[in-house]
């Protein structure tokens, strides 16, 4: 009798637990290429309504991993909007129920995303880190139609990261992988713009043009194309030709303004690239025209934007919480109905929701101490006063960092303030291209301060400026 019991009671456990195989063709797969096409074409609404659709066909099946894309890919829609805290919040979400998934094509996209978000933050260890066990997740799988995709994303994004820990080369080795695998353009657009487009023009110029060419094959005014055309308005810049930079920057406006519900972060930086158009053309109208919607993009709060993501974000979560606890009252009314004869069952059932319950406060423990990880607020206030260029940026820093002025003042005590502010700058890891947006300078006079800061500092040429400043103690 009692082999019987636990025979039944294991029925209804698989049953309520079922294999994330099991969804791959029916779930996984059109979620994933639907939600790609969305988060591409700046569909915030589509994208939103996709992700709720499929959150509760998930509750109805009993499919917690589907949940859990769900999750992921609101994190990153709020990441390309730069609505950090929320993203936060979807990761968290996920990460409860991966922690102990076995799907590797699942875990490769948290964690490719995940590094994603650490990229933003400025956490670029992290974010190497995360990258790394994606890489590692989906290396295991031999055959899955989303593997290629996801790849792409990896390769592209561990050459950005390379990118910014000064490696062109390792990161030209991924840059390629990922072309490999790319059909769009995408990938060229980035070499163009990380590798080639200060140092080498003519290889500059071919990768972006065959990049624009397949961009506009696709027939598509989505973030493709408007990389493509921001990157080759960039590249005329670079090479002293503004009618066509103009040309190409008032193309990417057009279709900034079509896919900014995803892409909202975007335009500041077209608007700083004309400002540079119209100042070497010598029409200072319009070069203040877009100095000013450039200040005024940048210092936006877009408070009216991100009430209205929030209160859709809300809702989800609101709606989910609800169809949660709705599906969790039925499990209960059907498991009691289903036990009441069972009294042995009912024991095996309550032992088992025992270890649950202990299990969930651990997850919840878990998660707090996730969230305390990732929640530096203090990093990111500097980092955000940084970007706004607030004057109060380096007295603020130098509370966070007392010893970093004394330690290089020692080195050379003629240092100036400003030249103290652009090394605090260097050690938050901002690029030179960075530096340049956030403080409406030139790319090239902050290649010159970068030079000059060497000179005064003693930094020999092979070592990385920025790894000198982190391993100033």
């Amino acid at each position: 009798m009692t082999r019987i019991f636990f025979y039944v009671l294991l029925i209804i456990l698989i049953s309520c637990n079922p294999d994330s195989r099991d969804y791959e063709k029916s779930f996984d797969i059109p979620l994933m290429k639907s939600n790609e096409e969305f988060r591409l074409s700046g569909d915030y609404d589509s994208l939103v309504n996709l992700n709720k659709k499929y959150y509760k066909k998930a509750e109805q099946l009993g499919y917690e991993d589907g949940k859990a894309l769900c999750y992921i890919n609101l994190a990153e829609v709020n990441i390309s909007l730069e609505n950090y805290q929320k993203a936060q919040t979807f990761f968290e979400n996920a990460e409860k129920i991966l922690r102990h998934s076995k799907n590797n094509i699942h875990q490769a996209i948290f964690y490719n995303v995940y590094g994603r978000f650490n990229m933003e933050l400025k956490r670029l260890d992290k974010a190497f880190l995360y990258n790394k066990q994606s890489l590692d997740y989906i290396e295991k799988e031999k055959n899955h139609t989303l593997k290629d995709n996801i790849l792409f994303n990896i390769y592209l994004r561990q050459a950005t990261y390379l990118i910014q820990k000064k490696q062109p080369e390792k990161a030209l080795e991924f840059f390629q992988k990922a072309r490999k695998l790319d059909h769009s353009g995408l990938a060229e657009c980035a070499i163009s713009d990380y590798i080639y487009m200060h140092k080498n023009k003519d290889s500059a110029y071919q990768y972006i043009t065959s990049a624009y060419q397949k961009a506009n094959a696709r027939g598509k005014e989505d973030g493709i194309n408007l990389y493509t055309n921001t990157i080759m308005g960039e590249y005329y810049i670079a090479d002293q030709q503004y009618e066509k930079a103009e040309e190409f920057l008032h193309k990417a406006l057009e279709i900034n303004g079509k896919t900014k519900r995803i892409y909202a972060y975007y335009g500041k930086y077209i608007y700083n690239d004309l400002r540079t158009v119209y100042d070497h053309l010598g029409d200072k109208e319009k070069a203040y025209y877009y100095l000013n919607a450039y200040t005024e993009a940048k210092n936006k709060t877009n408070t009216a934007l991100l009430a209205t993501i929030n209160q859709d974000m809300e809702s989800f979560i609101s709606e989910t919480k609800e169809d949660s606890e709705k599906h969790k009252n039925n499990i209960q009314w059907t498991l009691i109905f289903s036990l009441t004869g069972f009294s042995l069952l009912g024991i095996y059932s309550w032992r088992i929701i025992s270890r649950l319950k202990k299990r969930k406060a651990l997850l919840r423990t878990e998660a707090e101490s996730l969230k305390n990880q990732i929640n530096d607020n203090t990093q990111d206030e500097i980092m955000e006063m940084a970007k706004n260029n607030d004057p109060q940026f380096f007295n603020r820093f130098k509370e966070v960092y007392p010893d970093f002025t004394d330690l290089l003042l020692m080195i050379n005590p003629n240092l100036e303030s400003s030249e103290l502010a652009f090394c605090a700058m260097l050690k938050l890891h901002f690029t030179s291209k960075e530096i340049a947006s956030y403080t409406l300078v030139q790319h090239r006079t902050v290649q010159q301060k970068k030079y000059r800061i060497r000179k005064k500092l003693n930094i020999p040429t092979e070592v990385d400026i920025y790894q000198f400043f982190d391993d100033l103690n």
